[in-house]
């Protein structure tokens, strides 16, 4: 725990609840079968990754959001640490890796934010999703709808909501 933690508290697990809740919508299975998502580990961390990053651009949109915001990237972080460390990534490496994750996060969000804008999320999301490799039309614009309701459907709910892990 580091100094600021110690003096003002650990507030990251008031987003706990939310990433918990972004990575289960993230291994629904209709990602991996209609969406045809790889159903791998970087299958499911790229389906994890547009879940949080959409998530994300819902807060950003919020005055209120900014702090939560920053707690669920931090919860990210942690759980890809975990992850990496578990699949026996040593201490050096891991952190190079990490910086590179959240690099990727940033990326996604802006591509994200601009294919939502744009009315079409198909270009991100087989540049990243998919890795440049497209499965299909049919589940290319399967995941694009569900990924655009979501983000349309998380604006009806509220950041405490949110914190609560409710998700639409």
């Amino acid at each position: 725990m580091g100094l600021f933690d110690r003096l003002f508290g650990d507030r990251t697990s008031e987003a706990q609840l939310l990433y918990n809740a972004a990575v289960a919508k993230g291994r629904e299975p209709h990602w991996y079968v209609e969406g045809a998502v790889p159903d791998t580990v970087d299958g499911r961390f790229d389906m994890i990754t547009a879940i949080v990053a959409v998530i994300m651009l819902r807060l950003e949109d919020d005055p209120d959001g900014a702090a939560p915001n920053a707690r669920l990237a931090e919860c990210f972080v942690a759980d890809m640490d975990g992850q990496m460390r578990e699949l026996g990534i040593g201490d050096v490496v891991v952190g190079k890796k990490i910086g590179r994750l959240m690099s990727l996060l940033g990326g996604r969000l802006g591509a994200y934010r601009d294919g939502l804008a744009g009315g079409s999320l198909d270009e991100a999301l087989v540049r990243n999703l998919y890795r440049g490799v497209a499965p299909g039309n049919e589940a290319v614009v399967h995941v694009a709808k569900r990924l655009a309701a979501l983000r349309a459907d998380l604006d009806q709910v509220t950041i405490p909501a949110l914190l609560e892990g409710r998700l639409p």
